[in-house]
């Protein structure tokens, strides 16, 4: 058996498992996101980001006291001062 048409064989059979593989991730990110009967719910105040301040501001508190930082959420840097 010729060595040059198995490596052929090989490598067709590699692409064609990427190209299958490549359909199933990109068919996956089809699922994401609510459904148009769902979305009343999502709407709701307990499901909004920062729908309790309150509770969001002693929460901000804690994790601020505990890393020994401030600034709020997405800042860069921490307590060391090495921003």
């Amino acid at each position: 058996m010729n060595p040059f048409h198995h490596d052929l064989a090989a490598r067709r059979a590699l692409s064609i498992l990427a190209c299958i593989g490549l359909a199933l991730v990109c068919s996956a990110c089809t699922t994401i996101g609510p459904k148009p009967w769902q979305k009343d719910l999502m709407s709701r105040r307990e499901m909004q980001v920062g729908a309790y301040a309150l509770q969001a501001a002693a929460e901000d508190h804690i994790y601020f006291s505990k890393e020994a930082s401030s600034g709020g959420r997405g800042f860069a840097g921490g307590g060391c001062g090495c921003n």
